[in-house]
């Protein structure tokens, strides 16, 4: 199943805090988009992946906006 996250306009840390209060809610192999206006949300959501065991999938910049794409993990 597909889900989006809009964290626009949210700065760090908020756009990785929301992400990590909904993934939860998600079964494993769910993916997540996660829309961002902060520059620094390309770095710290694949950080955050990384360390909680999912998956980044592609990150999409165009103009102002940063789309990342995440796969729950287990």
């Amino acid at each position: 199943m597909k889900h989006t996250i809009d964290a626009r306009n949210l700065l760090c840390p908020m756009p990785v805090i929301r992400l990590q209060t909904q993934i939860g809610d998600y079964q494993a192999g769910d993916t997540i988009e996660i829309i961002s206006t902060d520059p620094g949300t390309q770095y710290d959501i694949p950080a955050w992946c990384r360390v909680h065991g999912h998956k980044v999938l592609d990150i999409q910049q165009k103009e102002n906006e940063i789309r990342i794409f995440v796969e729950v993990g287990q």
